[in-house]
């Protein structure tokens, strides 16, 4: 739940402006290969993978529908759509072949949880961008969600190691530390975020001023010819 802020401003706004789709797609495909290895032909006795990922992947829907909603770029909005098309394409490409021509559970999960483990790393490292190191702006990188995610790695190596599997603690144990990447990116741009925010407004403001002292300069050179006008009118008569 943690971009719920980011798409309170986006419904305020009515756009995305330069918010990238990418986490949300990454979630999406993790969520899903997660789902497929806690099913119990797959991998017994994980109904809280199951529960937990499922949840996620209807979250995530409704974000990128969100998304696509306010996003009015019509070639971003295909690059969307065809994406999760292809991650749900993908997910049954996986999934038919593991369920119906791999004979054990055990190599089920060996299979299921290795790409699952691809999914989770994907997952963690979409918010790190380059945009962030380019422009040293973490404008468009939401603190919530990088909070999330070293929040979210934590928890899942914590689970995984009381029930010892690497499959879950591995990529999250990978997680946290880029969960923890993000909060220091986020920590050494802000203040230079902060102060593009504050110039654009100064900016913005001066601009607003300008055009003001324009607009009256403009209403009195018409006033003084027309009451130059009336002058000589009056002089004419």
């Amino acid at each position: 739940m943690s971009p719920v802020p980011t798409f309170v401003n986006i419904c305020k706004k009515a756009s995305v402006e330069q918010y990238s789709a990418a986490p949300y797609l990454a979630t999406l495909i993790n969520c899903g290969l997660w789902v497929l290895y806690g099913l119990p032909m797959v991998h017994p006795h994980s109904i809280l993978v199951v529960t937990i990922n499922g949840s996620g992947m209807v979250i995530e829907l409704v974000y990128l529908l969100l998304y696509l909603r306010y996003c009015s770029d019509r070639k971003k909005r295909l690059r969307v759509v065809a994406t999760m098309v292809a991650e749900f394409m993908v997910l049954a490409a996986l999934a038919v072949p593991v369920l119906t021509l791999v004979p054990t559970t055990k190599l089920r999960s060996t299979i299921v949880g290795s790409l699952a483990m691809l999914g989770n790393v994907l997952m963690y490292a979409s918010p790190l961008s380059r945009m962030v190191i380019s422009t040293k702006s973490v404008e468009y990188m939401p603190l919530f969600l990088s909070l999330a995610s070293f929040a979210n790695g934590i928890c899942w190596t914590a689970y995984a190691l009381i029930r010892f599997d690497p499959f879950i603690a591995a990529p999250n144990g990978l997680g946290t530390l880029l969960g923890l990447a993000q909060l220091v990116l986020y920590a050494t741009f802000y203040k230079s975020t902060k102060r593009e925010r504050l110039d654009g407004k100064g900016k913005g403001e001066m601009g607003l001023g300008l055009a003001e002292t324009a607009d009256s300069g403009e209403s009195k050179k018409i006033r003084s010819a027309d009451l130059n006008g009336h002058v000589s009118e009056s002089n004419g008569t």
